[in-house]
């Protein structure tokens, strides 16, 4: 999957292991694995919904993003980027069909 970030800052950030070590310390190894494992695959779908990596559909004012877990309440958040965003005949985001993904942010949004 191909994977954006929300600005060039971030991709700078998530792009460098000491960047991302000196932002997010001990959080850097589980992102950098949950990167790994959304840039492996072919579609959103296919990252699973079970833990881990748990990746889950956000609600509220954060409709429309997604996340997975990285530890405790911590989330890596993203929304999909494919343009037009995929749909299903009932309207909701056809997971099998995103390819591509914007970084959003780290966050704990509990």
């Amino acid at each position: 999957m191909d994977i954006y970030f929300s600005s060039n800052k971030d991709m700078r950030i998530f792009n460098s292991d000491r960047e991302l070590q000196k932002k997010y310390g001990h959080l850097s190894k589980k992102i950098q694995q949950r990167l790994v494992e959304l840039r492996a695959v072919n579609f959103l779908a296919d990252i699973s919904d079970s833990p881990p990596p748990r990746r889950h559909k956000l609600v509220n004012d954060r409709e429309g993003q997604w996340a997975v877990d990285l530890n405790g309440n911590k989330r890596l958040i993203f929304e999909p980027s494919n343009d037009p965003i995929p749909k299903t005949e009932t309207g909701a985001i056809d997971l099998t069909k995103v390819t591509e993904i914007t970084i959003i942010e780290v966050a704990d949004y509990h």
